[in-house]
């Protein structure tokens, strides 16, 4: 089957970029980024650098493609996207476009990489927080910028779907974290940037690690072999509403540190930067339709996952002291 990743050259979008290659899928490829800092660049893929924010592009990267997945986003972690809200807000110009394509191109299946920032600021506001379901996205008030673009979308995915029979699913991500993904410059999440400043901490032998806010805010991680399993489960099913695809193991960041520092047998002093950007209070996923629907949901626990992410990063890092680059094919 031909198949398109938008967002190939991503961190989710490479690794279901080879996971499709895997399964005998002839895959077409698409970044705006240039070849050498993709996360995966496939040597069997159609590869193609495309700006999809233009019409035109999408219109030749959907020619003769079957299903379409979109990872195709200019984001980050908490830190890229509050101060970036216009240009979170431009990715609408992707998901517009190939949604337009698609129709045109008589694609039979699209995938939207949707998020758990859809879901309103004002059910977010305490740590322990009750997990959030589908059905708690209305009334309307996601995070500004990025969840706001995830929420039209979404909308243009459902109407699409109803006005001209484009066949969409959408799965609303939760924080998805592993090796071989962004973990330094600005733009990683929270597993990835904790992972970073330990790693420094053992190679450097420094004893205190800064964490953003007091650490007490609250999240649910998903590692990223279930994030492309539950993404292709979902593709390849009859739902046609959004759904969760996140881990409902929820921690407190204080934890996330806590469980890092386990993995590197270290103990830090720990500073609290009061005034960085933290996001909600506290998020997690409720995974009752999920379940409900497949039988199954992100499992990965915390601890294994962030084993495997950590090592990864640690390599990263150590390399980078040492003057040279490291990064393990996957």
């Amino acid at each position: 089957m031909s198949i398109l990743v938008a967002g190939a050259g991503g961190f989710i979008g490479g690794q279901l970029v080879k996971s499709l290659e895997e399964d005998g899928h002839t895959v077409r490829a698409v970044d705006c980024k240039p070849a050498h800092n993709w996360y995966y660049r496939s040597a069997t893929a159609e590869n193609l650098i495309a700006d999809l924010k233009e019409k035109d592009a999408c219109s030749r990267a959907t020619k003769g493609i079957r299903k379409v997945y979109n990872h195709a986003a200019d984001m980050g972690g908490m830190g890229f996207i509050e101060n970036n809200k216009a240009l979170c807000m431009l990715s609408v110009l992707i998901n517009t476009h190939l949604l337009l394509a698609s129709h045109e191109n008589s694609v039979e299946r699209f995938f939207f990489a949707s998020s758990a920032c859809i879901y309103p600021n004002y059910r977010q506001k305490d740590t322990d927080i009750e997990a959030l379901k589908e059905l708690d996205a209305y009334p309307a008030m996601p995070e500004d910028g990025y969840g706001w673009e995830k929420l039209f979308s979404e909308r243009m995915c459902r109407h699409f779907r109803e006005d001209f029979g484009v066949s969409t699913r959408i799965g609303r991500y939760h924080n998805v974290y592993g090796p071989y993904g962004t973990w330094d410059g600005g733009r990683e999440k929270a597993p990835a940037a904790v992972a970073r400043k330990i790693a420094l901490a053992v190679i450097t032998g420094q004893r205190e690690i800064e964490i953003w806010g007091d650490g007490e805010q609250t999240r649910s991680f998903m590692y990223i072999d279930d994030c492309i399993k539950g993404t292709q489960m979902l593709m390849n099913s009859d739902f046609s509403e959004p759904i969760n695809i996140g881990s409902d193991e929820m921690v407190s960041i204080n934890q996330l540190v806590d469980t890092v520092e386990e993995i590197a047998g270290i103990k830090l002093k720990r500073s609290y930067k009061l005034d960085a950007p933290t996001g909600v209070r506290g998020r997690n996923s409720d995974n009752t339709l999920i379940r409900e629907v497949f039988g199954w949901a992100p499992s990965v626990k915390l601890l294994d996952g962030m084993e495997k992410t950590y090592r990864w990063i640690y390599d990263q890092v150590k390399a980078r002291a040492e003057g040279r680059q490291f990064v393990a094919a996957l």
